[in-house]
């Protein structure tokens, strides 16, 4: 049987290459935080399958929505055009936007293994960014995005849907709710996706925030956390 080579920039190649990019299999080590998940549960605010949905949902549309997300098309764009400058502003920008250590932590680590990840794929824009502290996941994500002509707005919905998947698995560690009530909370929010990314998308900069204050607290107070699974 011969097997015939495809170019990874060929546009035939797009969907499985954004699949390959949001599989739990790529190791950037996304099984290593829970993002305050884990303190919610800790301290009782999330305790089942309905409050595990309305949780995630509530960040993912009023934090990753109005801050990862415009900030991700933005650097779509600015690698689309080779604007370093402008990938370095928006880097810088989400870094400090994370109201935690951990999370800005968690940032830098995903970032720098994703930017390792895509060196090994040939991606050779990537090399820079491994040794960089204000490398990010986003940054990286949007980097593969555009060498990999995967469109702008599907970029943003699997990056957002890659987020929710792990939040979820993290909620299956932490709490006695099988596969089951995972799936059934990833098919209530699915459907919302859409409609986040299209807000994302009509954001301008000074617009673009959090509105979650409940998932920082939890964040800070995860940091000393007597007992955690997680490293957020």
């Amino acid at each position: 049987m011969t097997v015939t080579s495809t170019s990874c920039s060929d546009p035939s190649l797009s969907l499985l290459r954004l699949c390959q990019l949001v599989s739990p299999a790529l190791p950037v080590g996304a099984y290593h935080f829970s993002q305050g998940l884990e303190y919610a549960v800790h301290a009782g605010w999330v305790n089942n399958e309905t409050d595990t949905g309305e949780w995630i949902l509530g960040i993912a549309t009023d934090a990753i929505g109005t801050l990862d997300l415009p900030i991700l098309l933005r650097l779509h764009d600015a690698w689309q055009t080779s604007d370093i400058e402008a990938v370095t502003r928006w880097s810088h920008q989400l870094i400090a936007s994370r109201e935690t250590a951990e999370l800005r932590a968690e940032e830098r680590h995903m970032g720098k293994a994703l930017a390792k990840v895509l060196v090994e794929l040939e991606i050779e824009a990537a090399h820079e960014w491994v040794v960089r502290d204000h490398a990010t996941y986003a940054g990286m994500f949007a980097l593969a995005s555009t060498r990999w002509q995967i469109d702008r707005g599907a970029a943003a919905q699997a990056y957002l849907w890659a987020w929710t998947e792990n939040q979820v698995l993290a909620a299956l560690k932490l709490l006695p709710i099988g596969q089951s009530s995972g799936q059934r909370i990833l098919n209530r929010i699915l459907p919302a996706i859409p409609n986040i990314v299209s807000n994302a998308s009509t954001l301008v900069d000074d617009d673009i925030d959090i509105a979650t204050p409940l998932q920082g607290m939890a964040s800070n107070w995860h940091e000393t956390q007597y007992s955690r699974l997680f490293r957020s």
